[in-house]
């Protein structure tokens, strides 16, 4: 797979100035980030991983050979001795149990390592930045859609992450909100998946039988819902076009390139793009920035992004657009750069 082409490495240095840094003690400068990539088995997080890789060469951010905790926080946890092991300078990391992950994050704090976090912020424990957007704006722009298609009445499903997560609660959260002040006419089933592709579809064919006039689907994870999620659609008889009756809403969150051929189709019609090109590049600056002795501060930075204060460190809250039949052609997207 051929990844589009990023800013030059430069032009991230004037982030430092733009985000008011200084120089602090901590992280090991000239050292190696360690990284552990949080699954293998998502569209989404394979197109990550292939980012890191080529964002590594691009800052010239020297790593050690990463890990995958495969969603599994005890893996990650394992993981995590291991590179320290090696000597890691920081690590970047994307706990998918933001609970679980707080001894580690002591221990990191202990021994000086700094950590980036990558999509997702941990509830406790230090951090030197999370890497992230604003994952409540992702399930208030399904919500807003799903709302205006269907003329604010009828039946929708919201496949949920994993409710362990702070992705999976935002984007429940603010759908949920949003529906009930905006929407008050239309019924939500919420499902947990616990980010799994099996239990999406189990449960949309069981609310689908249950409620065959559900007119809207909301999927948490593009990368792991998509494929089960048109195929109940497909056996139900209603992966059709928009214009047809019985045409399915579905919006979705990614932005991975099968997500803008479903829109180009009209299998789906919208995705937040979540930006895994962004994700990698700003997840390996910020880890060289920490082992350099670097700080930031709230603020917006020259990204297009706002870094905001979190109680147990910074978050860069990176732009994720909503993507229709209007933009999905649109080059800028990473979804369209990935080949």
């Amino acid at each position: 797979m051929k990844l589009g082409p990023v800013v030059a490495s430069a032009a991230l240095l004037a982030i430092v100035t733009a985000c008011g840094s200084t120089n602090s003690g901590g992280g090991a400068a000239g050292g190696k980030v360690g990284i552990d990539h949080p699954r293998a088995d998502s569209d989404f997080w394979n197109s990550y991983i292939k980012y890191a890789d080529q964002m590594a060469t691009e800052l010239k951010v020297a790593k050690l050979n990463p890990t995958n905790s495969q969603n599994d926080v005890s893996k990650l946890v394992s993981n995590v001795q291991t590179l320290i092991g090696q000597g890691a300078g920081a690590i970047v990391m994307a706990p998918q149990d933001t609970g679980a992950i707080a001894t580690t994050l002591q221990q990191l704090e202990n021994k000086k390592i700094p950590v980036v976090s990558v999509d997702t912020r941990p509830d406790t424990g230090k951090v030197f930045m999370v890497v992230r957007a604003d994952n409540r704006a992702y399930g208030t722009k399904a919500c807003e859609f799903l709302g205006e298609k269907l003329g604010g009445k009828g039946k929708v499903v919201q496949l949920q992450g994993a409710l362990g997560s702070i992705n999976g609660r935002d984007r429940s959260e603010a759908f949920l909100e949003c529906m009930k002040s905006k929407f008050p006419g239309i019924t939500v089933f919420s499902e947990p998946t616990e980010w799994e592709g099996s239990k999406a579809a189990s449960m949309l064919q069981t609310r689908l039988e249950q409620n065959p006039d559900i007119k809207g689907v909301y999927l948490h994870a593009g990368g792991v819902h998509l494929a089960p999620t048109l195929q109940v659609l497909k056996t139900k008889g209603l992966l059709v076009p928009p214009a047809d009756p019985k045409h399915v809403f579905v919006v979705s969150n990614d932005g991975i390139p099968q997500e803008f051929e479903a829109i180009r189709k009209g299998d789906i019609d919208a995705t937040v793009s979540q930006p895994a090109d962004l994700y990698a590049k700003y997840a390996l600056f910020y880890a060289k920035a920490a082992m350099d002795g670097k700080t930031f501060k709230p603020g917006p930075t020259d990204h297009d992004s706002t870094i905001i204060e979190l109680p147990n460190g910074l978050e860069d809250q990176l732009p994720a657009p909503l993507v229709t039949k209007d933009n999905v052609d649109d080059q800028k997207l990473w979804g369209n750069q990935v080949k």
